[in-house]
């Protein structure tokens, strides 16, 4: 691989750095949101439950965005793709923005040192002491696993995993912003395969303590990939709204064109469609084998108004942007693939609400001022970090050696 030349025709619009002072006016909307759904959650008077299990949606939701946008990194490198190279510089932004979102998880690693049972069931020592009339022994069975420090430290290694690996990445993007060393690429491409193994195995992982044990009792072997999908399919639709948005500033106008957007588009459509297939596999399954200990879930997602919350889902996370995502007229107009983007980010964070929620035991969905103060409070805080991490530094690998592939890249 040769060593790049500057390239002529990109302009200082694609350097224009984000402000990092940005991030005042977000940390402080974000404290003050949380804030306002803490004490909401204490009027709820019910040791804080719904408010961390709402407070767990939102985060989850975030780190979604991190780990999507993450994947498509490791992805660009692991197949040389050149046509991206424009798009990853914002890809490798909100990816490293994982220690923000590492941050923001303490608290619920707090309410699990402190057993907070109203949280995790598994954390109530009633579910596991024999003879106890709330003895389950599914739970005693799953004891070894179900420990507080070892739920902490599987949380920690998780972050530490994926800030290493955003890190890696994005350090040597930047380095090669100076040196242009081609090597750099190389490298990355050279450890975008280990890196995409440990990405797989870390994130099933998180899925199974984070959300699948809110039902301790209940398993499911596809759950990872489920969760997987939807976290690609945040990520993508970030980069493509925060790349409307840029361009919407004046940034990046002549370097991220309609060729980039209709890849997007057409990436978006497929993980929609995975992320449904996801969904169907293991719903058809856990029908089938008509387990009680597997049914049980799905049950109380089928009853009351949950039932029209798993119908939203089925069309508004699946059906409807799958035809919306099919023309090609739409994956080319930016502003209509953000009106997509904002769509499944949205239905992203219903999907996850579905998720959790229903662990609560509640009667019907309860959402209301708490849920948006926690959602908006933890997303300002989410962005603060996010221009904190972009503030003073180039939008575009400018040296990359594919730059010129990517600024010329063409469907045919």
């Amino acid at each position: 691989m040769q060593k790049p030349k500057e390239n002529a025709g990109l302009s200082d619009e694609a350097t224009t750095a984000i402000n990092p002072r940005a991030a005042g006016p977000f940390a402080l909307a974000g404290a003050a949101l949380l804030g306002g759904g803490f004490v909401l959650g204490l009027l709820q008077r019910d040791h804080l439950a719904y408010f961390l299990h709402s407070y767990l949606v939102s985060v989850c939701f975030v780190a979604s965005l991190c780990l999507g946008a993450l994947f498509f990194v490791a992805v660009l490198h692991a197949t040389r793709a050149g046509w991206g190279i424009v798009l990853r510089r914002i890809a490798e932004f909100l990816s490293v923005n994982i220690a923000t979102v590492a941050v923001l998880f303490l608290p619920v690693l707090v309410a699990v040192i402190m057993r907070n049972h109203w949280l995790y069931e598994w954390l109530d020592a009633e579910r596991m002491r024999e003879g106890s009339k709330h003895y389950s022994e599914l739970l005693a069975i799953k004891r070894p696993y179900f420990q507080v420090f070892f739920y902490v430290a599987r949380s920690v290694g998780y972050f530490v995993i994926w800030w290493a690996l955003a890190r890696f990445f994005f350090t040597r993007s930047l380095k090669q912003d100076e040196s242009g060393d081609p090597n750099l690429t190389l490298q990355m491409e050279r450890w975008s395969g280990p890196s995409l193994l440990l990405f797989a195995v870390s994130l099933t992982f998180a899925a199974f303590d984070w959300l699948m044990s809110l039902t301790p009792e209940w398993y499911s072997t596809i759950f990872g990939l489920y969760f997987f999908a939807g976290c690609v399919v945040s990520g993508l639709s970030s980069i493509v709204l925060s790349a409307v948005m840029l361009q919407a500033t004046g940034r990046l106008k002549s370097v991220i064109t309609p060729e980039h957007y209709h890849d997007m588009g057409k990436l978006l459509l497929g993980f929609v469609i995975f992320w449904g297939y996801m969904g169907f596999s293991q719903y058809m399954l856990i029908w089938y084998g008509n387990i009680p200990e597997e049914t049980v879930w799905y049950q109380a997602r089928q009853t009351n108004g949950w039932a029209l919350i798993s119908l939203a889902l089925l069309f508004g996370h699946l059906l409807i942007p799958f035809f919306g995502l099919l023309s090609r007229e739409v994956k080319r107009r930016r502003h209509l693939l953000a009106f997509w983007a904002v769509w499944l980010l949205v239905f992203h964070w219903i999907d996850l609400y579905w998720v959790v929620m229903p662990s609560l035991e509640q009667k019907r969905p309860q959402f209301g001022l708490l849920d948006v103060a926690v959602a908006l409070g933890i997303l300002s805080l989410y962005l603060a970090g996010l221009a904190l991490v972009a503030g003073g530094k180039s939008l575009v690998a400018r040296k990359d050696p594919r730059l010129g592939e990517s600024l010329a890249f063409e469907n045919y």
